[in-house]
């Protein structure tokens, strides 16, 4: 596994992401999994604190758009001689959130039960997802984000370019499990370190349909319900912080 230094203890800037082709329909390079190697026993561990720590996302359809955000429940970072080699974050999908509804009204909870079916993640039997690190890299000039062509209406997602964290210096290759899939992805995203602390935060597109998420897909577009899908695309974010049990 490649090892980044921080080398600005204060505010060392990384990116989360992942090797291998770019793959059509998503604007986050995706593709099989990848290894994921044994990281030291000497590594330092900084657990995930799951009370400030949260997956943020925004699904989009022609005539609207819910944001909401998933529960951080576990993990960890692992961190070798300055540098981060590796890390699992679990996500408790069977506790999603949506935040533009009412928290108490029915319009809500009529969206989380949607959201937790079948049609979608299918919380009942994939109550959790997963992202393990599998490589740590320098980003360079080179690794430009190509915003996915969106089906035009009002309510279209926001591109990658749009979404992103600014000024990404670095990537990281990881892991996505969600629904039983588990694909390569990447990512961009800021994170610091100081005082025993890991802070990172970042913003990415995916195409959900890749994990299996398929309900009111684009493909299933036709001229008399072209305005009833419901976006590939959807805005995803990652806030986490991650403390040394020395700290």
């Amino acid at each position: 596994m490649k090892k980044l230094k921080f080398l600005i203890p204060f505010a060392s800037l990384l990116i989360l992401a992942a090797c291998g082709p770019k793959s059509e329909g998503t604007d986050a390079e995706v593709s099989e999994a990848k290894e994921v190697e044994e990281v030291s026993s000497s590594a330092a561990e900084y657990a995930i604190d799951t009370e400030s720590s949260k997956v943020s996302w925004i699904g989009s359809k022609p005539v609207g758009k819910h944001n909401g955000f998933i529960p951080v429940s576990g993990g960890s970072i692992k961190v070798e001689d300055g540098a981060i080699v590796g890390g699992v974050i679990t996500i408790s999908v069977n506790d999603i959130h949506c935040e533009d509804l009412a928290e108490d009204s029915v319009m809500n909870a009529k969206l989380i039960g949607h959201l937790k079916s079948p049609d979608f993640f299918a919380a009942e039997e994939f109550p959790t997802a997963e992202f393990i690190v599998t490589s740590v890299e320098e980003y360079s000039g080179e690794d430009v984000i190509e915003d996915k062509e969106e089906i035009e209406y009002e309510f279209k997602p926001a591109s990658a370019s749009e979404h992103m964290v600014e000024s990404p210096t670095h990537k990281i290759t990881g892991n996505l499990t969600m629904r039983g899939t588990t694909l390569s992805v990447s990512f961009p995203a800021s994170v610091s370190m100081s005082d025993g602390t890991i802070s990172a935060k970042a913003k990415f597109n995916i195409d959900r349909t890749r994990w299996g998420l398929k309900y009111g897909e684009e493909a299933s577009i036709s001229e008399k319900a072209k305005d009833k899908f419901i976006y590939n695309t959807v805005n995803v974010g990652f806030d986490l912080t991650a403390s040394s049990s020395a700290s």
